[in-house]
């Protein structure tokens, strides 16, 4: 029989809960934009497709709101009944931030509720589009928020801890910390460019199953070139949260890249499997490319793991992850750029079945880009759940029933997607978007 520990329990609990959550919480920052993308070009160009495109997008949002709502209070919760003595120190030093982002959730909710009851009733058009401004920066913000307290894990500051007593706390010290400015401009972006790619798949999936209105070919253009936009100021994120990680987290970035000795010229590994010797057999060495992502030059030391004690070294198999990720962000830049030469040079490729089941396929991708990148974040960081400050093991509950919240949760999360994807699916099913083209009289 395996004994229960609690901190086990708790991270599998946090890690399920938002695991969940992030999904729907990339979608709430996404979205947004892309909806006042199409209705502000619908309002610029005239166009009723990329006006009814806004208005459909807003509808299926909703239900995603929803769904989030509920899987984010749950994770306030939990912090406070899985992770007491960690919430001991942020509740007083990062409590800041997790107090605004209620204000920002407030004006996304009221301003999201009158954008859409108001759709029909302002005779002006760009006063109706002045309305999705307030939820866009409401979705921004909450982003923004959350994200600086994870940032304050990874490089707390703003408070002294001596003696197990907090002093010297400053809120704003402790929001705006050296790993804010990567990790939220790497975590609005990437939601940016999920948004723009699952839009762009349910478009191409509608043209694959022979719809060829024209409604849809605007939703995809649109979308992949919002994608491509987005997926290069994400590769540019990358490389500065790369440079971010060599000089604040050198223990992440080296178990990222299995690179064991302090060196100059650092190669950079993808893939392979880590021999008992620690060499990376079978993974395809890049000469200089690791010294360049932390230092931006071929010569630049990249310290190595040997500089840190065993017990606070990263879990090894985090490269897997950073790797996928990686690997995921430049297909999507590879078949949003194809698409945008191919609309220019060759406009007859753009539907061709081989292209449009790559965008498909990228939906999907994206949001397990956002898994894998999420979890390279967090498990990296370990074992310290605020980074020289406290370990994991030391800011979890002793209760006992964990387990059993672990199954509750599980359930009914599992319930929350199989409705909301059968909402969705009622939703748009019932109303496709040819009749309402039909009934508002839109060619």
């Amino acid at each position: 029989m395996v004994d229960y520990d609690p901190v086990i329990y708790s991270r599998l609990l946090t890690s399920f809960t938002l695991g969940f959550h992030i999904i729907f919480a990339t979608i709430g920052v996404g979205v947004p934009v892309m909806i006042a993308l199409a209705e502000w070009t619908g309002i610029k160009q005239k166009d009723p497709h990329y006006l009814l495109l806004a208005r459909r997008w807003a509808r299926g949002f909703v239900i995603t709101v929803a769904v989030g709502v509920v899987t984010g209070t749950a994770i306030g919760l939990q912090l406070s009944l899985l992770w007491p003595n960690f919430m001991r120190i942020a509740g007083h030093t990062i409590g800041l931030p997790l107090f605004m982002e209620t204000f920002a959730f407030f004006l996304e909710a009221i301003f999201l509720g009158i954008y859409l009851y108001t759709w029909d009733r302002v005779k002006r058009k760009i006063r109706h589009l002045l309305l999705v401004i307030p939820i866009v920066i409401g979705s921004t913000a909450s982003a923004f928020f959350i994200t600086t307290v994870n940032a304050f894990m990874n490089t707390p500051q703003g408070f002294s801890l001596e003696g197990g007593v907090i002093t010297n706390i400053d809120p704003i010290l402790a929001m705006f910390t050296p790993a804010m400015p990567t990790k939220v401009a790497h975590v609005l972006i990437t939601c940016y460019l999920t948004g723009a790619f699952l839009l762009a798949m349910i478009s191409a999936f509608q043209i694959l199953k022979g719809k060829h209105h024209i409604y849809h070919k605007k939703a995809l253009h649109l979308s992949m070139v919002s994608a491509f936009i987005f997926s290069i100021a994400t590769v540019i994120i990358g490389d500065l949260s790369g440079k971010f990680l060599a000089e604040y987290q050198p223990q992440k970035l080296a178990a990222a890249e299995w690179h064991f000795e302090t060196t100059n010229e650092a190669p950079l590994i993808f893939g392979g499997v880590l021999t008992e010797d620690n060499d990376a057999a079978y993974g395809l060495e890049i000469p200089y490319a690791l010294s360049i992502l932390a230092h931006g030059y071929p010569g630049g030391e990249v310290v190595g793991l040997e500089e840190f004690p065993i017990d606070e070294r990263p879990p090894l198999w985090i490269h897997y992850l950073f790797d996928l990720m990686v690997l995921i962000g430049i297909y999507l830049l590879l078949v949003s750029f194809i698409y945008i030469v191919s609309s220019k040079m060759a406009p007859a490729l753009v539907y061709s079945q081989l292209l449009l089941r790559a965008i498909v396929i990228g939906g999907p991708l994206s949001l397990l880009a956002i898994e894998f990148g999420w979890i390279f974040s967090e498990v990296g960081r370990q074992p310290w759940i605020l980074v020289g400050v406290m370990k994991t093991s030391a800011g979890a509950t002793t209760a006992a029933h964990v387990d059993l919240l672990l199954v509750v949760f599980a359930t009914v999360y599992i319930i929350l997607a199989v409705s909301c994807i059968a909402v969705l699916r009622k939703l748009f099913k019932e109303y496709p978007v040819e009749k309402e083209l039909q009934d508002r009289g839109i060619k």
